[in-house]
């Protein structure tokens, strides 16, 4: 303890030892006590100098530390001094003080000191098992430790960490911890360890951290919240920032909803404190990454879509119109509306719909225009507003029609201030950026809309008193004449450019001014400056573009005289190398980046972002029209026409698969329909096939009824044979009629069936076939099918004349009778004639009675059918009875041989004990033996009975 009194204490006697020296002894008193108090001294000594002897801690006792670490876990108090003397010799924060050479050296040492401590993975796994700890001496230096791990060389920390088990979640925890510095450090560790790293991202928001970090910024007053609000959003930039996986579980949470309460800002404004508008800063910035234009437009889309539904593009439009908000708040607040409109039909109706709390009430557009178009506005407000105008009319063209009516002379108001009249006037006003800004928002009203490049060259101006009016396109070449600044020109040449192109009536309008081709073509000729390049490769663009879009309807300025004028005045390789100007200045790569226009100064705003785009359109276009020659026009546009041709061709051909396709499905109903009638006339051959069988067993009673009576008459007399004879001949003929019907209707069976086989085929071959085989097979379809309507119809006719004939042969019998009584004469005869009519008459009384009895027959064989089918369903029914009931034999029969089976096992255990008791000595009765007894106890009561008897 003396050593460390000299360590900690006043002086001693003798020389002072080194600071080194001092470290070194400590070092060797951790590496050697064996009493745990000596050790956790020697550490806390060594946490005492880690800072002013930073270099010599980290290089001497950074494996003691670490080996403390491993092996005395069961001590906080050590382990918390270990802990802090490490974060002491790793972390650069304390040497903010130094100047820039000696805070440079201090970062160098904590990224050595980082790399010794990340050699082993081990090492951070054991920092993280450190963190499960609760003790506060523990867990929070731990957490300060692992953040300066990270923020030294976080790339190789959040890899140790994304493959260490359960390391993300231990992290994850530390945001429930109650002791607030311990929350706070974890929310500052989790983002350096989402720095940058994806799949962190990912894991760290599947462990709940949206609803975790809203619901700590709602308990800590939201954008009235301290430093832990801003840390929260700061940490949810990470996690959503070009993470669109996060994004979409970000929106499929119901999250957006709850970022509308933050925007809920009071009518008093005045007290904004500096917290306060950094919160607000980095909300505004979070709901710019749900919605950028590096999104995805999907995910864009929707996410604009759940903001308007919840009410936060209503909210946002209520802070831009309020009074009193910060500039950079309102500045930034423009910009974040300006991206949740952008592309959204209904955000740009609702947002072109919002008027400002003026008396009278004013768009919102106009008094954003308003601001565009002062000079005394600050630069950025004035590009916030730019870009919020260019994301209203973005894939609007209901908007752009708006804009470009408001100039027109048909609907302009005196009364009131429109933004096409602020436009011209910031087109034309002496300050070069309103110029830029009122010229690239014009711009935008024209973009892919040619309708609205059409109606914007009836717009006319009135330039001074007494002078006629002049057309907006005309004024625009005048002012480009007179040498503006370059700014100016600029902005007048994007809007020219992007006004005539691809709009073959502006170029002509253009080219009409007999001034502007000389200007363009001196202008390009000229060999100006470096700050002329620019606009010598606008000029050179400008006119590319009406050579590209000529419709040669000036015979002065046809595509070919344009080009022999380039030839001569220009050159054509002087021409394109002027073209190339644009795409190789230093701000066309800077605009041709992202949509919204960031400047570090107004003098650099030269470049639009759709207007690069439509320069890497045409370039090569114009490059190629430049060079080719009247031939190669002629060529291409014959390969146009012919494309056109083959349009059209297709086109025909498209109608026609349509029309055909059509034709296909009506015929697939009428084979439909045609099955459904073959259904029925199945049905009603079937019926008719009843019908015949019937008759023909009437028939076949009658012919044997008759048979018998005919035999019985030509055994008694001769005339009577006679007519029985007829009677044969007919009966024998009608037998031929009806073979002949069987064999008819045998036939028409045969053909049914083919017909039946023939429609299943049709069926099949529908969907397959063509349509015009299609078409010919149904019509086969139908005419085979009216010829067997024909046949059923003759064979119903032949039915009815077989009828008719059995009637006629009974009339005939009848008539046969009466000419054979008329016959005789005499006695004799008139006796034989009463006996043959009373004959007769039995005959046909008989005749009656076979009918009624066929009748009756007929009836019985209805009942009995009805009988039958009562009786089919009381057998299905006694079916499922007699089923059920074998089940219910089966499961006794399953009861039975169970209960037998422990019938059998008793026996055999009572078997076996009784064993077990005569094995013991006891006395056991088998049951033959009782059974013995009993017989004999009965017959003894049967003698006693007997002697009672006798005795009697």
């Amino acid at each position: 303890m003396n050593f460390f009194r000299g360590v900690m204490g006043g002086q001693a006697a003798g020389p002072q030892p080194s600071g080194a020296e001092t470290i070194q002894k400590l070092c060797d008193r951790v590496a050697s006590s064996t009493l745990l108090e000596d050790r956790r001294d020697a550490v806390r000594a060594l946490k005492s100098l880690s800072k002013k002897y930073r270099m010599e801690v980290g290089t001497q006792a950074m494996d003691h530390l670490i080996n403390i670490l491993q092996t005395d876990r069961s001590d906080s108090e050590i382990l918390g001094y270990a802990l802090d003397t490490l974060y002491n010799i790793i972390c650069n924060d304390d040497e903010e003080e130094q100047d820039e050479n000696a805070q440079k050296q201090a970062d160098d040492l904590g990224v050595q000191f980082t790399d010794k401590f990340i050699e082993d993975p081990e090492h951070v796994t054991l920092l993280l098992t450190l963190l499960e700890e609760f003790d506060f001496h523990v867990r929070w230096p731990g957490v300060k430790l692992l953040t300066a791990l990270l923020k030294n060389q976080g790339v190789q920390v959040q890899g140790i960490i994304l493959v260490s088990p359960m390391g993300v979640s231990r992290l994850m925890d530390l945001l429930a911890d109650s002791r607030e510095v311990i929350r706070n450090d974890g929310l500052l560790l989790l983002q350096q360890l989402t720095k940058s790293n994806a799949a962190i991202q990912k894991i760290v928001a599947f462990e709940n951290a949206f609803e975790r970090l809203l619901d700590i910024i709602t308990e800590e007053g939201s954008s009235d919240g301290g430093i832990v609000v801003e840390d929260c959003l700061l940490l949810l930039l990470n996690l959503l920032k070009n993470n669109s996986s996060n994004q979409n579980f970000f929106k499929e949470g119901s999250y957006i909803q709850r970022m509308k309460p933050w925007f809920e800002v009071g009518d008093d404004n005045s007290g904004w404190s500096a917290q306060k508008v950094t919160n607000l800063h980095l909300m505004l910035q979070l709901v710019r990454v749900m919605v950028s234009p590096v999104n995805s437009p999907g995910a864009s889309a929707s996410c604009q879509k759940s903001m308007y539904q919840c009410g936060l593009l209503q909210q946002l439009c209520t802070i831009l119109m309020a009074t009193g908000v910060p500039a950079d708040i309102l500045t930034e607040t423009i910009n974040t509306v300006s991206e949740v409109i952008r592309g959204s039909q209904v955000n740009q109706d609702y947002f072109a719909s919002v008027n400002a709390p003026s008396n009278p009430p004013r768009p919102a557009i106009v008094v954003l225009l308003m601001s565009m178009v002062n000079e005394r506005q600050p630069f950025v407000l004035r590009c916030a507003v730019l870009y919020c105008f260019q994301c209203f009319l973005y894939k609007n063209q209901k908007g752009q029609g708006e804009i470009v009516a408001t100039l027109l002379p048909s609907t302009i108001d005196a009364n009131s201030i429109s933004a096409g009249q602020l436009l011209c006037g910031g087109l034309f006003s002496a300050d070069s950026l309103s110029n830029w800004c009122a010229a690239v928002a014009l711009a935008h009203a024209l973009q892919d809309n040619l309708t609205q490049k059409e109606q914007l060259l009836r717009v006319q101006l009135a330039t001074s008193l007494g002078k006629p009016p002049v057309s907006l396109l005309q004024q625009c070449t005048n002012i480009l004449s007179q040498g503006s600044k370059v700014q100016t020109r600029v902005g007048l040449l994007m809007l020219l450019c992007t006004w005539i192109s691809n709009c073959p009536i502006a170029v002509t309008h253009f080219l009409h001014n007999q001034e502007n081709v000389p200007f363009l073509t001196a202008q390009i000729s000229e060999n100006l400056g470096e700050d002329e390049r620019l606009v010598q490769g606008l000029c050179a663009l400008l006119l590319g573009i009406c050579i590209y879009y000529n419709d040669n309807s000036l015979e002065n300025y046809t595509k070919e005289k344009l080009k022999q004028l380039i030839e001569k005045r220009i050159g054509k390789e002087n021409f394109v190398e002027k073209l190339g100007f644009i795409t190789k200045h230093e701000l066309y790569s800077r605009a041709a980046q992202k949509p919204q226009p960031v400047f570090p100064s107004p003098e650099q705003m030269l470049f639009d972002h759709e207007f690069t785009k439509l320069v890497k359109e045409l370039e090569g276009m114009i490059t190629k029209a430049v060079h080719k020659s009247s031939e190669e026009e002629k060529k291409e546009e014959e390969v146009k026409k012919t494309l056109e041709q083959h349009d059209n061709i297709v086109t025909q051909y498209k109608e026609l698969i349509r029309e055909q396709d059509a034709q296909i499905q009506e015929l697939k109903e009428q084979v439909s329909s045609m099955s459904s009638q073959n259904e029925q006339l199945q049905t009603t051959v079937t019926q008719q096939l009843s019908q015949i069988q019937q008759h023909k067993d009437q028939y076949n009673i009658l012919k044997l009824k008759l048979g018998k009576e005919n035999q019985s008459q030509s055994n008694s007399q001769g005339d009577a044979s006679q007519v029985n004879g007829l009677q044969t001949e007919e009966l024998t003929q009608l037998r031929e009629e009806v073979e002949e019907l069987r064999k008819q209707h045998t036939l028409l069976q045969t053909q049914l069936s083919d017909k039946d086989a023939l429609i299943s085929t049709l069926r099949s071959e529908t969907s397959q076939t063509a349509e015009g085989s299609a078409a010919s097979d149904s019509t086969e379809l139908l005419k085979e099918l009216e010829a067997l309507r024909s046949q059923i119809q003759s064979q119903s006719a032949e039915i009815n004349q077989m009828k008719t004939e059995r009637q006629e042969l009974l009339r005939r019998a009848e008539a046969a009778s009466s000419d054979a009584v008329g016959g005789g004469d005499g006695s004799s005869d008139a006796a034989k004639m009463a006996e043959l009519d009373s004959r007769l008459t039995a005959q046909m009384t008989e005749t009656e009675k076979v009918k009624e009895e066929a009748k009756r027959l007929s009836e019985s064989r209805a009942e009995l059918e009805q009988q039958l089918a009562s009786a089919n369903s009381t057998a299905a029914i006694l079916q499922t009875e007699k089923a059920k009931l074998q089940t219910e034999v089966q499961e006794s029969k399953k009861e039975q041989d169970d209960l037998l089976m422990l019938l059998a096992d008793q026996d055999q255990k009572i078997n076996s004990l009784k064993q077990r008791l005569k094995a013991l000595g006891e006395t056991v009765d088998d049951e033959d033996d009782l059974d013995a007894r009993d017989q004999t106890d009965d017959d003894d009561e049967e003698e006693e009975e007997e002697e009672d008897e006798d005795e009697e």
